[in-house]
């Protein structure tokens, strides 16, 4: 497995559990990093782990996941956190920038991965 790709998952993980023991605490944040950080964490995280299922699964540890399965989990991701669950659930709001982190957090996944 890519240095880099496990790297940037336990990065992420760490600090998206930061935040969240942060917000948890109700300790203020800047608003940027309370409103958007983790939604740029996210994607490489569930991608990581949907790679590392897949490669366990498919019993290939050369397996990478293709640009259309990531750009397939971020409109999944877009559409279920800002245009669903927001019109459901109060902890939810529409907000289009989280759309573009989602992306980018995918675009960042996707370059990181081993390509054979």
């Amino acid at each position: 497995m890519n240095k880099r790709l496990i790297l940037l998952f336990l990065i992420s993980l760490f600090i998206a559990f930061i935040i969240y023991f942060f917000q948890f605490l109700k300790i203020d944040l800047h608003y940027l990093i309370n409103n958007y950080v983790n939604d740029f964490l996210i994607i490489p995280i569930v991608l990581f782990i949907c790679l590392l299922f897949l490669r366990w699964s498919r019993n290939n540890k050369n397996f990478t996941l293709s640009l259309p399965i990531v750009i397939y989990l971020c409109i999944m991701y877009s559409i279920l956190f800002e245009f669903i669950f927001p019109n459901f659930l109060a902890r939810y709001t529409k907000d289009y920038i989280d759309v573009l982190l989602y992306f980018a957090g995918g675009l960042l996944f996707y370059l990181l991965q081993d390509k054979n």
